[in-house]
């Protein structure tokens, strides 16, 4: 079973048929894609992955403000909304779903704001209380969390003890980041700023100890790139590539 999420960046614009064929070749049967949105180009996206057999969708995306960030689940199998108590306010940037899949798994979808909004601390404590009072089976979070560890996902100095200690509380409460799960001391970037093109690792999934045992491949991709294209001809941000192995 493979996961895929990838943050599009402002809705896919004039890339979106490149992002839907990438999508296609990485053959994925669940995908989260943040910053989606109520948009014309994202309209198509959402119909080209009906295409290649994702019928099953929910979206945050409100066509009232369609330029909007949001977040699109897309699914081989049927999809459930979940709404928890503890969830964030910020409801555009959290989808937690339920997946029908023959490994039955509930996926909560993240983007979390950034540090200027003043938003970010508390979508992530929210996040937080949903992983300590986890009572749904296996699951996993996944997205872009604007978060890292300090000196190891970052190039230059940006991650805080703030960010740091999510990530801790999180694996205390059995939350594993699957990347590092796998790789605990390789650097890989998902993200680079436009000025400095300091890279960060700012995409994770987080799996929680029922699903774990089927964690088999966790990898970042970009897009499109290849040695005639930049690595962020489709998005700005590489895609998560998350593979679980099906129950025996």
């Amino acid at each position: 079973m493979r996961i895929i999420a990838w943050n599009i960046r402002a809705g896919g614009g004039i890339r979106v048929a490149a992002i839907g064929r990438q999508l296609q070749r990485w053959v994925p049967d669940v995908v989260a894609l943040s910053e989606f949105r109520a948009t014309p180009p994202s309209g198509l996206l959402r119909r080209a992955l009906a295409e290649c057999g994702l019928v099953h969708q929910l979206t945050t995306a409100d066509p009232r403000a369609p330029t909007v960030n949001a977040l699109l689940v897309a699914a081989r199998w049927p999809l459930r909304r979940i709404r928890l108590g503890a969830a964030p306010a910020d409801r555009r940037r959290w989808l937690v779903v339920g997946v029908d899949s023959p490994l039955p798994l509930v996926l909560g979808a993240l983007h979390a704001p950034n540090f200027v909004t003043g938003r970010k601390y508390p979508f992530l404590d929210a996040v937080l209380a949903c992983a300590r009072g986890w009572r749904r089976g296996p699951a996993l979070f996944i997205g872009d969390t604007n978060s890292g560890r300090r000196g190891l996902d970052e190039q230059v100095p940006v991650f805080s003890v703030r960010e740091e200690g999510w990530i801790d509380a999180l694996h205390a409460c059995g939350w594993r980041d699957a990347f590092r799960h796998l790789r605990p001391d390789m650097r890989a970037y998902t993200w680079y700023s436009p000025n400095g093109r300091n890279g960060f690792r700012i995409d994770q999934a987080f799996v929680n100890a029922a699903l774990l045992a089927h964690l088999k491949e966790a990898a970042y991709v970009w897009g499109g790139a290849d040695r005639r294209r930049r690595r962020d001809a489709l998005s700005d941000h590489a895609a998560l590539v998350v593979d679980l192995a099906a129950p025996a």
